[in-house]
């Protein structure tokens, strides 16, 4: 297959960087972000191909891994988002099978996923990030009412390892605070409870080494909830030209890169960020997966820096064949 006349964005048709690859694209999968995943393997499967690769398109669940026994694979690119995909599980799969992939290895994605672990080593790392705590469903109600006092409503209440905002709670009162709570507790066993911030809402790609340019998400609703991420008519807007002062501009991008860096990731991700009440950014979290759906983050910043879908689908899959070959297992 060739280049198609609209995929050419880089030098050599695209990248120019070696032969067409065979790359398996990881779709679908068993979490609640399973028709995100489909959609962005399904753009990521048509970036491949004008690029020039063979692309297979496969749906992976933990009952059915037979998607990765599939003979004269180069690379497997991931884009399951959510539970298994972007929590390590698959990473390893690949592993034990020898298989070269795109994105961050497992701890890396595990760290990813839990966005306590993630907070706690971006405070180690001297990153700002907005205070937290996490609410297991076995704490004394009596302690858990008494160490809420410490974080102020108006709170966010969000999943510990969820994504797409799926579940999240801006609690403005006591009340829808603590029904949040026993929601998440009921349905996940914890909840992180985390001090809001009413600044500019800001997200970083990391492709690479580099940080991509600075892009401001303006939701028309409350939040950037997963309405204003996926809804056509959701109003969200995409701030490039957002007037950021230099200074704040360039320490967010500093602060992507060393919160990409302290989890271990490597290839890609998305850091989220809010302009604390100082003006500065304070991490919320790293998506070591991103979406590459018609309204995804991380395909918008390279667009902005002038690489198109199909090199930043290329790029990613010759990085992934810079990665050392993980050594199969002994069967």
């Amino acid at each position: 297959m060739g280049v198609s006349e609209g995929a050419k964005d880089g030098p050599g048709g695209l990248t120019g960087l070696g032969p067409p690859l065979d790359v398996t694209v990881l779709m679908g999968g068993p979490s609640a972000e399973r028709d995100v995943s489909v959609m962005s393997g399904t753009v990521i499967a048509e970036a491949l191909e004008q690029a020039g690769h063979t692309v297979v398109k496969s749906d992976i669940f933990p009952s059915n891994i037979s998607a990765l026994d599939r003979q004269g694979v180069d690379v497997v690119f991931i884009a399951l988002h959510g539970d298994f995909g972007e929590s390590g599980q698959v990473q390893e799969l690949c592993e034990q099978r020898g298989l070269r992939y795109v994105g961050s290895g497992p701890r890396a994605s595990k760290l990813g996923m839990d966005k306590a672990a993630a907070k706690q080593m971006f405070k180690q790392a001297g990153l700002k990030t907005p205070d937290w705590m996490i609410i297991e469903e076995y704490h004394n109600p009596r302690t858990v009412k008494r160490w809420l006092e410490e974080i102020p409503v108006p709170v966010v209440v969000k999943p510990v390892d969820g994504g797409s905002s799926i579940d999240i709670t801006i609690a403005r009162s006591e009340k829808a605070r603590d029904e949040a709570i026993e929601g998440l507790t009921d349905t996940y066993g914890r909840a992180m409870v985390e001090r809001y911030l009413a600044g500019r809402e800001l997200t970083v790609g990391i492709l690479g080494h580099e940080a991509l340019p600075v892009l401001e998400v303006v939701p028309a609703r409350d939040f950037y909830d997963y309405s204003a991420k996926y809804d056509d008519d959701s109003g969200t807007e995409y701030v490039f030209n957002h007037g950021l002062d230099v200074e704040v501009a360039a320490a967010t991008q500093a602060a992507a890169l060393a919160a990409h860096r302290c989890l271990g990731c490597r290839d890609m991700s998305r850091v989220d960020f809010v302009l604390g009440d100082d003006g500065w950014p304070e991490v919320l979290e790293v998506n070591t997966i991103p979406g590459f759906t018609a309204h995804s983050l991380l395909p918008m910043a390279a667009g902005s820096a002038g690489i198109g879908l199909g090199e930043l689908a290329d790029r990613l899959v010759r990085m992934a064949m810079l990665h050392e070959q993980p050594c199969p297992e002994a069967k």
